[in-house]
């Protein structure tokens, strides 16, 4: 019997390697031109799924396929790879690079989120700020351009928001159906007050677009 032991803790590894949990963990990334001497921007993201092998984003810009990628996640810490392949709805999917040793550790660290994340769900929009399940939002100027946003949190008075690009303080726009101004920029996006306080059973509808399909890893 002891001679199985080894085999058996193979298969233990292997299978927490393969282990592919559903998340949602905000983050921030960049797109790493090697070519460049400019520091790359930073954007918020959303982490939606993870294994030790790759992890899905929801993201403001998707890069293209074979992009270098560096991410901060919650409880995830650093992570970096190429991207492997686009998402539909505004986000990709980043295989992990990690020598072996790392990515047995990131697979024990899945398989302890799994274990102990928090599984009751609450009534988000009783809280003062939370997370909507569709971060993506059609963002609207006075000049009647457009750009997509990613909604990072949403209240019944405003909304943390990261783009591809980075309105002015004081801009005017639509977060969806709901008018706002651009009232301060921090690390990764910018935030939005909106123009009348919305009500919190209605406010995520009128923000977000309508979801498309959660990419899985």
């Amino acid at each position: 019997m002891a001679a199985l032991a080894p085999n058996s803790d193979i298969v233990v590894v292997e299978r927490r390697c393969e282990l592919r949990i559903i998340i949602s963990l905000p983050g921030r990334y960049c797109l790493v031109n090697r070519g460049s001497r400019r520091e790359p921007d930073q954007y918020a993201c959303r982490a939606i799924n993870i294994s030790a092998q790759a992890i899905a984003f929801a993201a403001p810009v998707r890069g293209a396929v074979d992009d270098w990628v560096k991410a901060e996640v919650e409880h995830f810490g650093r992570l970096e790879g190429p991207i492997q392949r686009l998402l539909d709805d505004r986000g990709f999917v980043m295989h992990i690079a990690a020598a072996e040793p790392e990515r047995r550790k990131l697979a024990d660290r899945i398989d302890w989120f799994d274990l102990h994340k928090n599984h009751e769900v609450a009534d988000r929009r009783t809280q003062a700020r939370f997370v909507p399940s569709n971060p993506h939002a059609r963002l609207t100027f006075a000049d009647a351009s457009r750009m997509d946003g990613f909604v990072l949190d949403l209240s019944i008075s405003g909304a943390a928001i990261s783009a591809a690009s980075v309105p002015p303080v004081g801009t005017f726009l639509a977060v969806g159906k709901v008018l706002g101004r651009v009232v301060r920029h921090f690390v990764g996006g910018f935030a939005v007050e909106f123009i009348e306080l919305q009500d919190a059973q209605t406010v995520e509808d009128l923000v977000s677009r309508r979801p498309g399909q959660v990419g899985r890893v």
